[in-house]
Formats: structure tokens, sequence, C-alpha cells
């Protein structure tokens, strides 16, 4: 047969083969019985499991990984996708991905060689947040396209790009698409009232777990992103636009970050506009950007926003779409054109497989942007770490709000001494200020960016030191380990201690968890109400932890491992030796676990009431090995035994939960499982019904619980509200659940749990227990009006968003045991009291933590923090036999807040 012949029967061989193994891959509607997109429907988890399967054996475009367990258990998947000839070679591309992210040792020629043998790799996740049901089905949809679609835009796609489709939330969808699809009658079907948290723990706060990483589904996720694949485009599915809109991405309003590249801003202004124009082309307006949405790229710690700081462009859209058919309304602001939304929509009728439509076009866009532009974007992610490694290994500063404020001081102060005007009438704008007032400020050594940070291993909270880093290290960050002793700057540390040098790729992530945000003051307009942020305003994780650290500002050496990427640490402490006696620090909070493992043992185990140490005798010592093998945790043979000891014994703890699941309840819950404390977790029917000393010793209330008194100044901090949903429209198991707290007959039953002996831990707004119980205080946080009476101060004079302040702390109080005497703790325009001097003196009421100074800010944007002097931020009351202990700022916020978990853990305990 002649050679032309037989290259057109070879090609017709291929093109019968492709069209064979395209009809074996089964359409959504073969496999779930409906199309993605039909009203009323939802796919469970488990189906949508089973058709990923099916896709991966079927397409020879898709392989399919499990990427690990979520918290219930089920396999985590993730689809990758690209041309079978790609994914015969995924190891050489991921590897190309994962050098030119770490950019270390490539010169730019090489870095350009290997973007150009390189492929894209592009994320695309759905389902993080369950309830935002568009997410996970737009996974499915986009996936079956991929692994089917013949167009040369597909074609072009898989061959230039891999593209890694994972479920956010397998968890989640299972138990909101159960709840969704349990009514037989289409019309009744809806996803509202799910009674418990769509994940595990923690529900919506997954979003917020992406620094910390404390969830299995955010640890397998985050290895993918920062270990094994980084990315250079990630793309983050969620809901719902804005009244008025269809959706809203890229690019954001600011603030942005100052830690990360600009290559950032200017590449989601780039992905942007292709998204945005590729609606635009066929004809699918609402699309809204910038000032048209609420959302920023300052937070780090969700899901796509941790990605800037690792030189990632990370999108976010925000779209709306329900199962069930609904409206655009009616928002008359948002119909005329303008920069943000060039092409509004009208109010009309709308269906879920419009937003199937619009989110698979979507992806769509942000593929051919990647293959169109594979060795730019390759190049680009090469050139930001390039650029950190380079910032990190000389003399850096970094601008920020207090940097131009200095700038701007300086001149200020000069000009007030001055005998004549300022050159070039800098005063009406007339010219430039003088240089040299830059230069004092953006030179000055004092306040250049660290090149490392030393973690010496003698720290009181070793261990949870080596958490901070092991948050690190999931993150994609590279740390240091000393083999001996060594010393920098006339500072010796032991072996064992860790090093964390900014001379590398992820340096705007190193920063931003070991450096204060400096949040700009934020306002609609001069005079006028703060801009809230989205999410916090500071969160510096190395405070929250209490992690003690040495910033170094010159480089510097020792002997010192490079430890591999995402290599997890643990403490190493020396090995026990016989005593007849060990104490346990009250500083580590590792020591309360095994403490509690000590007492499930049937060990006794008492507190030293001189420090709050923890001792036990010598029989312990083959349970405290264990302890140190394990955990790591440090434990002292004593000298002798302890002049002044107490038995402890397990406190019988209540935790307060309530129909649909309270995420502060989800997370103290996953807390108290870590640290082995036993916990029931009640609802409000539990507490009304009673007879609560005979069950529990302690109770715990996180924020949200205890709703306010009344209206006025001086009653409260808000509260959850609301009824709840009917018990007729409730599975029976669930309605044991329903309720809320209310004064007139659950506070009743609280105030004699305490007289009968019981202790009350309320946290956050939950502190409004005290007023509730007509105790000796009031709002610290108020101004007198021009009635004469006192009212909350406004925004414009007083405004904390999520940041991190300092307090002082009574070290000599049992319930501070562990402290010091000055912490940081997290603050989120918490409850903050002022007591009856009084009522101090004669022992009703005993402050805790209190501001003691008037700019008491460390992390985030404090606006009027003067007000908080002398305001008291925890305080413990005796009532009858028992306690209230009340922490205005959220102690353990997400489970991240380290460094005052010992505030609830020293409550407990029991003495009687």
């Amino acid at each position: 047969m002649p050679k032309p012949y037989l290259l057109t029967f070879a090609l017709l061989l291929f093109m019968s083969t492709e069209q064979l193994v395209a009809q074996t891959v089964p359409t959504p509607k073969e496999h779930f019985g409906f199309d993605i997109g039909d009203n009323y429907q939802l796919a469970t988890y488990t189906q949508t499991e089973a058709y990923f399967r099916k896709l991966a054996t079927t397409s020879p475009r898709v392989k399919l990984v499990e990427i690990g367990k979520t918290e219930e258990g089920r396999p985590q998947l993730m689809l990758v996708v690209s041309s079978p000839e790609n994914l015969k070679n995924l190891e050489k591309y991921k590897q190309i991905s994962q050098r030119l992210a770490h950019a270390e040792g490539l010169t730019p020629a090489q870095a350009k060689s290997l973007a150009q043998e390189g492929k894209t790799v592009v994320w695309i996740d759905g389902g993080l947040h369950a309830n935002e049901v568009v997410g996970a089905h737009q996974l499915i949809e986009t996936a079956y396209d991929l692994a089917t679609r013949k167009d040369a835009e597909t074609n072009r796609i898989l061959d230039n790009v891999i593209v890694l489709m994972t479920h956010a939330n397998p968890d989640g969808q299972e138990i909101v698409t159960n709840w969704y699809m349990r009514d037989k009658d289409p019309l009744k079907r809806t996803t509202n009232g799910v009674p418990r948290l769509y994940n595990k723990y923690i529900g919506h706060d997954n979003n917020r777990d992406f620094y910390m990483l404390n969830m299995k589904e955010s640890q397998n996720i985050g290895r993918q992103l920062f270990v094994e694949w980084l990315p250079q485009i990630m793309y983050n599915h969620h809901q719902t636009g804005p009244a008025g809109t269809v959706v809203a991405g890229p690019p954001y309003r600011d603030p942005f970050n100052y830690v990360f590249d600009p290559l950032i801003m200017t590449s989601l202004d780039a992905v942007g506009a292709a998204m945005h124009s590729r609606l635009i082309a066929e004809d699918k307006g609402g699309y809204t950007q910038r000032g048209g949405s609420v959302y920023s790229t300052w937070y780090n710690g969700g899901l796509r926003t941790t990605t800037y700081f690792h030189n990632m462009i990370g999108l976010l859209t925000e779209i709306i779409g329900n199962p069930t058919p609904m409206t655009i309304p009616l928002v008359p602001s948002r119909l005329l054109p303008n920069g943000d939304s060039p092409k509004p929509i009208v109010p009309q009728k709308w269906l879920f497989k419009q937003s199937i439509d619009y989110s698979v076009s979507l992806n769509y866009a942000v593929l051919n942007y990647a293959q169109r532009y594979s060795d730019e974007l390759l190049y680009n992610m090469y050139v930001m770490g390039k650029n950190s490694i380079d910032r990190g290994s000389k003399d850096y500063w970094t601008m920020s709000p207090k940097r131009v404020e200095d700038i701007n001081a300086d001149f200020a102060k000069d000009r007030k001494t001055a005998a004549t005007p300022a050159p070039g009438g800098f005063e009406r704008g007339g010219g430039a200020m003088p240089v040299k007032y830059y230069d004092t400020v953006m030179k000055a050594p004092a306040l250049r960016d660290a090149r490392g940070y030393i973690l010496s291993a003698d720290q009181p909270d070793f261990t949870t030191a080596v958490k901070f880093l092991n948050a690190l290290i999931r993150t994609g960050i590279v740390v240091q380990k000393a083999t001996t002793g060594f010393s920098v700057n006339g500072k010796t540390y032991p072996k064992g201690s860790y090093v964390v040098k900014t001379d590398q790729a992820f340096r705007p992530h190193i920063l931003d968890m070991f450096e204060p945000q400096d949040h700009p003051n934020d306002f609609k307009y001069p005079g006028g109400p703060p801009i809230a942020p989205y999410d916090a305003a500071g969160w510096t994780l190395a405070y929250m932890m209490n992690v003690k650290f040495d910033r170094v500002l010159e480089d510097f050496n020792g002997p010192f491992v490079k430890q591999a990427y995402g290599e997890l640490q643990k403490a190493e402490p020396a090995a026990l030796k016989s005593a007849s006696g060990y104490t346990l620090s009250a500083a580590s909070n590792d020591s309360y676990e095994v403490v509690n493992e000590l007492l499930k043992a049937g060990i006794a185990v008492s507190r030293n009431t001189a420090d709050g140490s923890f001792y036990v005798a010598g029989s312990a010592k083959s349970t405290l090995d264990k302890a140190i093998k394990e955990l790591g945790v440090r434990v002292t043979p004593a000298a002798s035994k302890p002049k002044s000891l107490q038995a402890i014994k397990p406190a019988k703890i209540a935790l307060y939960d309530q129909y649909g699941g309270s995420m502060p309840s989800g997370w103290i819950r996953w807390m108290m499982e870590q640290y082995q404390f036993n916990v029931t977790v009640i609802y409000p029917p539990d507490i009304d019904a009673g007879g609560l000393k005979a069950k529990y010793d302690a109770i715990i209330f996180p924020d949200g619980a205890i709703p306010a008194l009344q209206t006025n100044a001086n009653a409260g901090f808000g509260g959850r509200g609301g009824a709840g949903p009917k018990p007729e429209d409730v599975p029976e198991e669930y309605r044991k659940q329903l309720g809320r707290l209310t004064p007139a007959k659950s506070i009743p039953e609280l105030e004699k749990f305490m007289k009968e002996g019981g202790d009350i831990i309320a946290i956050g707004s939950s502190t409004n227990l005290a007023f509730h119980l007509k105790l000796p205080l009031r709002n610290a946080i108020v101004e007198m009006g021009p009635n004469g009476e006192e009212r909350r101060l406004p925004d414009e004079k007083y405004y904390i968003p999520g940041s991190v302040l300092q307090v002082n702390y009574d070290t000599k109080n049992p319930a501070n045991w562990g402290m010091e005497d000055l912490g940081d703790l997290y603050f989120d325009n918490s409850p903050v009291f002022k007591i009856s001097p009084d009522a101090v003196a004669d022992g009703r009421i005993k402050p805790l933590a209190w501001f003691g100074s008037a700019t008491p800010l460390r992390s985030g944007w404090a606006w009027g923090q003067a007000y908080l002097k002398d305001g008291v931020a925890a305080f413990e009351a005796p009532i009858g036999k028992g306690r209230l202990v009340a922490f205005g700022p959220e102690i353990t916020f997400r489970a991240q807040t380290h460094g005052t978990f010992k505030l609830l853990f020293n409550q407990l305990y029991t003495t009687k």
C-alpha cells in the first residue's frame, strides 16, 4: 500500500479509536440519571466518586488520584486531566513545576528553557462550601467536557495544560445533597436548615484553615498545592454573587497584602480580563469585579488567598445558582454599566443550568489563557520566586502604611521647627518632599526585613513552636535544623533549634506568619465609617501561637541542615532519667494532653500551687516515656516533692452546641479531641431540662451562644438569635437539638448550676451571661450620648476587626497558670468590660486579663485603640459554690490561637 494511503488509514484508525473511547465515557445523565444543572436535582458525593472513577477508567485523558481521607473517612479525589501523552510524563512536568516555583539554583536562561518544556498546571476545585452547590456540580460537568470534547480549543488545552480537578469537601456534598433530596416533592426541596456542619468540625470555616491546615481535607489540599504540584493558577469556586449580578470575580478590590510580589496583581488583572471577556463574548452578562464586590487580596488563610503568598494566581468566583429556580432581583444601582460591571444583567428568572454553563465558560477561559500563555505563566512563577530569594538575600525594606506615616511624621516634625517653608511649596502640592525623608525610614538599618528567624529549642513551649513550624512546612516552606549548639549575634542556641531563612521562593508567606500585618486605615470617605476587611485584618501566626523567635537582620550561618520539602518535624527532648517524681510545665500546651492520658490511666496528678506545673510520682515513668516519644513533651525529674500540691481529677465537661452546628463550638470540640479532654456536647433542651450539676462540673459556651440581655449600651454584645426550624420540619434524631437559650428558662438553670458548684466558661459574646446575672460591670466601649445616656462607640471612632492585641495577665491566678505577664490574643471587636472597683476589692470579680496600654495593637488594624486602656478582657466571678470565667476575646479562635489555649484548659480540672 503506498505511503499516503498508509498515513490516511492510520489517521482513520486513530480517529475511530478516539471516537470509540469517547463513546464509552458515560455522560452525566447516563450515570446520575439527570443532566448536571437540571432543576431540583443534586448529586451525592457517593455518586460523584463513582462517576470520577468511571471517567478515569474510560477516558485516556483522565487519571484518578486519592489525595487522602476526609475527617469522616471518605476518599478525597483529584482528577488529573490532560492529553494521554502528558499523562505518561506527569512526573516530569511536576518536577518542572516544582523547580520553577522554588527558583533555586536556576538562571533566567535555564528557567526559560524549562518554561518552554513544561506544561501549565491549573487547579480547579469545587464543593469547599457544600451548601454552595454550583461548585461541586460544575466540577462534574467540566470534567466530562474535558474528558470527551474534541474541539480545537479543548485539544489545545489538553496538549498544553495539566488540570488538577479536586473535590474540596466530599463529606459536605454528601450531607447537603442528602438533605436537599430528602423530600419527594421537588417543590419542597431546600438546602437551608441542614442539621449539622457540612465539614465535620468547622463547616464554613474550612475556607479559613489554609495557613494552619488543621483539618485533614486542608492538609490533603495543601500538600498538592504547596508541596507536590505548585500550580501556576488555582481556581476556587464559590457562591453567591452580589445581589443584582450573576458572578463576582477577579480582579479584586484593594487593599492587597504588601508582602507579595506585584506580579500577582497584574496577573490577576490579566486572567480576570480573560474570564470577563469570555462571558461577554458569549453574551453572558452580570460579571462584576473590584469595587463591585467585597472580595480583596489582603487576607491569608483562605484556599484561594494563601496561594498569593506562594506566587500562585489565586482565582475566586462567587456565583449565584440553586437547583430550585431563583430570581435575579432588581437592584437599580447595578443596572448602569461601569468599569467594574460593563455588561450588567437585568432582573429575570434564573436556572441552575445557567450557573453551570457560566462556570464551565469561566473554567474554559482560565484554561484557554493558561494554554496560550503557558511559557509566560511558568516563567513568571520563577521570576516571583527569584525575586523573593533576592530580597531575602540582601537588605530589603517592605513598604507599609506605618512606613508612610513615619515619613510624613518626620517631615511634619522638621516643618514645625523650620524657619522657612519647604522647598518647592510642598505643602501647596507644588513640589516633591525631599528624598531624605524616604531615606531616614526606608533605609534605616533597624527597619530592615529579617534575613531569617531562629526558634530556640529551649523555649517554654517548644512543642507548640514545632507545630507552628509544621504549619509552615505543610505550605511548602523550607526550615533548617541545628545539628549542634550555635551562636548568632552573641546569643547561644541549643542543638535542635530551628531556623527559617527568608531567601526562599515563598518569602511572602514567611513574612506573613512571623511579622505583623499593617492594615491601612480604610474608610468609605474621610470621617466616614470603616470598610470592613474581608475576614481578618491581622493574624500573625507566630504571635497567636506564642512562639518565641529572634529576628536576624544580617545574613547568618551555622550547623544547619535543610529539611526536605513537606517533611514534618517533631521535638526530641532528652530521654527521661529515673526519679522519685516528675514535673510538666504549665507553659506547654502538650503537658495538658499528657496529664489527661495519665488521669485516664488512673495515675494520680497534682498541681504545684506555686506555678501551676503538674507533678506525678516516679511510678508514671513508662507513661511519660511514651509521651516524650510520641509528643516530644519535655518532662523534668523533680529534685524533691513540691511543698504545696493540689490533687486534680478530670472535670465532667459539657460543650454547648445548637441545631445546624456552631463553628466556634466545632473548633473547640476538635481541640478537645486533640488534647484528650472528654467532652459531652449539649444543646438548649439539655440546659432547660435542668439538673446540670449532677451531670457536669464545667460547661463551655463558645461565642454566639448566650443572647444579649437588652439593646442598650451596657446590656451585652450580640449573640445568635432566631427560633430555628419547626420540629415537624426536622428528622426525629435532630429534634432534641432544637431551640435557643432564653433569659426566662435557660439563664436560671445556668445560675443554679454555678451556685451548686459548677463552672461556666463563657467566650466572646457568651460573656453576655454576666449581664443576665447582674454582675457589677459594664461595657467598656461606650461614650456619653447627647441625651446624657451612654451609648456604644460608633465605628467611626472605634473599630477593631480581627487583629492581634496584647494584654496583661494576672499570672498568680490559677485560671492563668502557664501564661506570661504580657501575651498576645486574637481580638475581633470583642467584649471589653469596666468593673466596679468595689467588686474587685471585695473579690466579687477578679480580673484575669486587661489592656494595660493605650496602644495594644500587635498586628492588624485597631482604629481608636486608646479606648481599650484599662478595659478588662477576661475575669472570673464566684457564683455560689461555682464560678463564671469569662473571656471576651475568642481564646480558641479557629484552633489557631495556641497561645491562649491554656486559658481554657486550666478550667477543665476539678479539685472537688
